[in-house]
């Protein structure tokens, strides 16, 4: 991804230039930009987010504020994760203690 020097805006590919839909400023293309990316072979299991059917949510710790939709108990094991940016907040996957039913809060 390349972003315009003058206005800031995400810039498009034409041929060999990249363009700026909004100002239409033209620039090279950066050739180096696909240094800037990690696969995922690269990265550790600390980044997967425990949603599968298979995941262990037991012995994480419990929420006693919460109430499963599909049994309406009022346990469930959860695991926080920070999906979005560092300025937001995090996101808690649940797990009802009764029925295993899962799902996720946005605070």
């Amino acid at each position: 991804m390349q972003f315009c020097d003058d206005c800031g805006s995400m810039m498009h590919a034409d041929g060999d230039e990249m363009v700026c839909k909004s100002c239409g400023a033209r620039d090279a293309k950066d050739e180096d930009v696909a240094a800037e990316y990690v696969s995922t072979e690269a990265q550790s299991g600390d980044e997967l987010i425990e949603t599968e059917e298979g995941a262990d949510f037991e012995g994480k710790p419990t929420a006693t504020d919460v109430t499963c939709d599909e049994c309406g108990h009022g346990e469930a094991w959860y695991t926080i994760k920070q999906t979005a940016s560092a300025d937001e907040p995090p996101t808690r996957f649940f797990k009802c203690q009764e029925c295993g039913y899962r799902w996720r809060e946005y605070n």
